[in-house]
């Protein structure tokens, strides 16, 4: 899913990639880049990450957990996620389109470790609210996003919030059967509407996956290399503002010594 193609049918999801990589691997490793307009959440389905941030502590995400990231009016990041005791790391991420009150907000991350993420039936709450659980993530309303591991032959039913039209299912391992039926890999886009999704795992192994729902973004997507924005004039904005943070960034030299470390730049 990518923002030129079918982010502009499941907006306000308008990116997900499914990543595995070794990040003592250098070449693995993510270099400082911007955004602007989006949140960004990175969610781990195998293996874990080390976090280090100033606001929001240090510690492990594995299975389950997540970063959170509203980039707004503009941010650097990059480096404050790294290898975790896992060799690999598998997961996804997915990019948020921000409506107008929200993309030039100020940047605000989390880490959210996979014991306090809250789960209903086989399902860990990413963002929103499912089944009277909601997550910690300051999300916006109308957006839910779920992790489910389902055991070999187990079936289980999605039922979309009141509202939400744009639904979608990524496997990330397993498979599911019937007539919802998708490989690793794979992603799938419901038709609109709120009617529920039955699901059945199939027989081999358990099936690993997200599935996403969310009220229809109503602007028109404005996109520039690592911006999402609701019009030319707002992409304008949120782009000069990733310039302004990178001559602050450079004039700030080396910021990862022991003494101050700030992954997460911006203003």
């Amino acid at each position: 899913m990518s923002p030129q193609g079918l982010g502009h049918m499941l907006k306000p999801f308008v990116l997900l990639e499914l990543f595995d990589m070794d990040l003592r691997d250098q070449a693995s490793q993510c270099s400082i880049h911007p955004h602007s307009g989006i949140a960004t959440i990175t969610v781990i389905t195998d293996g874990d990450v080390r976090f280090d941030d100033p606001t929001g502590g240090a510690g492990h995400i594995g299975f389950g957990g997540f970063e959170w990231m509203r980039a707004g009016a503009g941010v650097w990041h990059g480096k404050e996620l790294s290898a975790g005791m896992s060799q690999r790391v598998k997961g996804y991420q997915l990019w948020l389109a921000l409506g107008r009150e929200r993309e030039h907000a100020a940047v605000d991350s989390q880490y959210v470790e996979a014991k306090n993420v809250p789960t209903a039936g086989p399902a860990r709450v990413i963002l929103g609210a499912y089944k009277g659980r909601s997550s910690p993530a300051r999300s916006p309303a109308g957006v839910t996003l779920l992790l489910v591991s389902l055991p070999a032959n187990a079936q289980w039913t999605f039922s979309p919030a009141a509202g939400q039209r744009v639904a979608w299912l990524a496997m990330a391992s397993g498979g599911l059967v019937g007539p919802t039926h998708a490989q690793a890999g794979q992603l799938v886009v419901f038709e609109a509407g709120e009617q529920a999704v039955n699901l059945h795992a199939g027989p081999d192994e358990p099936a690993v996956f997200v599935v996403g729902s969310a009220i229809e973004h109503p602007f028109e997507l404005h996109i520039g290399t690592h911006s999402v924005h609701t019009s030319r004039q707002s992409l304008a904005k949120g782009v000069a503002n990733i310039k302004r943070l990178r001559k602050q960034l450079v004039a700030a030299g080396d910021r990862y010594s022991a003494a101050e470390r700030l992954p997460v730049f911006g203003k």
